[in-house]
């Protein structure tokens, strides 16, 4: 586990970008998501392997250190999902505003595992 920030209260440390480090991660914070997970590693391995490029693989490793880091962070798990809940909101200002939110929270979650 690595280094990071302090972001508050966290409900485990920044996993190391690694599969079973993201893996063991996801175990704690999200554990219904590991078929999900499971899947979209096949899958980029498959393309990996496919196009001769660890490139699906770097992609895989980032887009679950990203939801990882969401998971992990209570401030932004919950800042998240009532980004989500307002998408579709009748009011057009509150959608919009709830797809902005969503945008500030990838980015941070995606700027924090680059660290």
């Amino acid at each position: 586990m690595s280094t990071q920030a302090d972001h508050g209260h966290e409900l485990i440390p920044r996993p190391e970008p690694t599969p079973d480090a993201l893996r063991a991660a996801l175990t704690v914070v999200a554990p219904g998501r590991l078929d999900e997970m499971q899947a979209m590693k096949d899958d980029a391995f498959a393309k990996a392997v496919e196009w001769q490029s660890l490139s699906p693989v770097q992609s895989w490793v980032l887009i679950w250190a990203k939801e990882i880091e969401i998971a992990r962070r209570p401030d932004l798990s919950t800042r998240y999902a009532q980004a989500k809940s307002n998408l579709e909101h009748e009011d057009p200002d509150i959608a919009h505003e709830a797809l902005r939110e969503l945008s500030a929270i990838l980015d941070e979650a995606l700027k924090a595992v680059r660290e």
